[in-house]
């Protein structure tokens, strides 16, 4: 069978790569001879509509990560791992009536900003630094090391070239046109992500029913590996401390998912740059819509590679070539990159695409959230306040070069990881708990106090560590069980909140902080719209549940 790519699929790589920059490039071209301003540059001058800034949403977020890392994970656990995607679409209804009319409201350009606004300028630098520094070192390096190995999988490119023309090829946009660009050709890439998706979906179940289609497919893949159909594992597992049972549904999965969706700056950045707190909402409701989507067109390919690579007679019928770069167990984010090679020509090249739409778009997004912070939060605080809005502006153009430059030159260190996208979250698990419950204090209680906050956010890197570290190493045999990373981030999170609560209570004996947000239940009203679309989200999340319960 043939694996190469062939013309037409080189003409269709070649079509959106112009496309994306044509247009990336034509929203980023100044206006009758203006020059950007930061609002221009930063929030898209606060003019996105709703399915614009929905799409961004997607965008941003589906990136190498869930292409190869969470396919990577179907292969290896199953459909399970969809729970990051369907408890997201819970999460983004509570994030679009709970978080953003205070953002919105508080006019903000970044979320360390508002901590600056709620608690104090200290606090909010050290969380500015923790996210620089999280998004070169963990996020773009991560999405790079991905997106490379999928390219040198796919089309036998030395990795540090593909990591190098990613770079390159998301810079070349995102870092002239800001926010604007990115957001616009987001809306394009989500329509290739999410076409591309579907093809690879399609042909790998039709693929694996010899023909027969995608339905056949899917019962034949259903009944080939039950075990990949389970949404609740069971202690005997193998992969139950990943994922650990019920706790998906009411434990830590909830940590991540909304410090993730409602503190994470390159995510939040587009629904601050609404036009209005309504049109950011419509817009959350159109991503949690997708987020429903997205386990079809990234795990169930990563299964159907499962159920083919174990079936004899389908590796038979696929020929010697199919045993190239085979996943298998500590290679299962080969998974997805692997079963592009048996899409016919021209539909390799569009699936090809879609990938590099994800990396590319999660790239430019990332790049764009960085530059953000270390200008409006870092540069303008301590180094150049009286900046003008040219100064800013090539300021950010220029951090966010570095940034990537320094992603990079990192991205290949990370050769070696298997389910790279269990291995972020466990990793960023270390520290999101206690930004979490900072935040959450901060927003809901007034009560909370700025020194609470910053030993609240001090005291939940030890407690995490406890959990992750000292249990197994420690005080092995002792008292404490092994726990599940998850419910690790659910523990160290209440106890952070707990921390902040005794402690704001000492200091400022039980009244309101000077700083604390008025609040009430007019405040988060959300009109019919959302109300109607959010109980349909929630009735399709349990039905999901319950049919793939056991």
């Amino acid at each position: 069978m043939e694996t190469g790519f062939g013309f037409i699929d080189y003409a269709v790589f070649t079509a959106y790569a112009v496309l994306i920059l044509g247009v990336g490039l034509w929203v980023s071209r100044d206006k009758d001879g203006e020059q950007k301003n930061a609002e221009d540059y930063f929030l898209a001058s606060k003019s996105l509509p709703w399915w614009a800034i929905g799409s961004s949403l997607i965008a941003a977020n589906i990136s190498a990560e869930q292409f190869i890392g969470m396919s990577g994970s179907g292969f290896a656990l199953g459909l399970a791992i969809a729970s990051y995607e369907w408890m997201a679409a819970f999460t983004l209804i509570i994030v679009g009536k709970y978080f953003l009319p205070i953002f919105i409201e508080k006019g903000i350009y970044t979320i360390p900003e508002f901590v600056e606004q709620r608690f104090s300028t200290n606090l909010k630098t050290i969380l500015a630094v923790f996210w620089i520094a999280l998004y070169v070192f963990v996020n773009l390096t991560t999405v790079l090391y991905l997106g490379g190995l999928a390219i040198q999988t796919i089309l036998g490119v030395d990795m540090m070239y593909a990591i190098v023309g990613l770079a390159l090829f998301s810079a070349a946009y995102s870092l002239y046109g800001g926010l604007s660009a990115v957001a616009w050709t987001d809306v394009i890439q989500v329509v290739f992500l999410v076409l591309g998706g579907i093809v690879t979906t399609y042909l790998a179940l039709n693929t694996v029913s010899d023909g027969a289609g995608m339905w056949e497919g899917m019962k034949t893949v259903y009944h080939a590996a039950p075990d990949r159909f389970v949404m609740i594992l069971d202690e005997s597992n193998p992969e139950y401390m990943n994922l650990p049972g019920i706790g998906v549904l009411v434990g830590g999965l909830w940590v991540a998912n909304i410090y993730y969706w409602g503190f994470n700056q390159y995510i939040i950045q587009r629904t601050l740059a609404a036009k209005s707190l309504r049109e950011a909402q419509k817009g959350i409701l159109l991503a949690a819509f997708l987020k429903l989507l997205i386990p079809f067109i990234v795990v169930i390919p990563g299964i159907a590679a499962y159920v083919m690579v174990n079936d004899p007679a389908i590796m038979e019928r696929l020929g010697a070539s199919a045993l190239e770069n085979l996943p298998g167990i500590g290679s299962a984010d080969r998974a997805y990159p692997w079963l592009l090679h048996f899409l016919p020509s021209g539909l390799k090249g569009l699936a090809f695409a879609a990938l590099a739409a994800a990396i590319v778009s999660s790239l430019a997004s990332m790049l764009n959230s960085t530059s953000t912070i270390f200008t409006m939060d870092i540069y303008k605080q301590y180094i150049n306040p009286t900046a003008s809005d040219k100064v800013t502006v090539n300021v950010g153009r220029l951090s966010g070069a570095v940034a990537l430059v320094i992603a990079a030159i990192t991205a290949p260190l990370l050769g070696g990881i298997d389910q790279a996208f269990q291995f972020i979250q466990e990793y960023t698990g270390i520290v999101s708990p206690g930004i979490l419950g900072v935040f959450l204090l901060g927003l809901f209680w007034k009560k909370t106090t700025n020194k609470a906050a910053i030993w609240g956010a001090l005291v939940s890197i030890p407690i995490a560590l406890f959990f992750k570290i000292g249990p197994k190493g420690w005080i092995e045999g002792g008292m404490f069980p092994t726990l599940p990373w998850m419910d690790q981030m659910g523990y160290t999170t209440l106890l952070t909140m707990l921390v902040i609560i005794v402690l704001s209570l000492i200091q400022n004996k039980g009244q309101n902080d000077s700083k604390g947000i008025p609040i009430s239940k007019e405040f988060f009203k959300t009109s019919p719209l959302f109300n109607i679309g959010s109980f349909v989200i929630l009735i399709l999340i349990a039905a999901a549940y319950a049919f793939f319960w056991k």
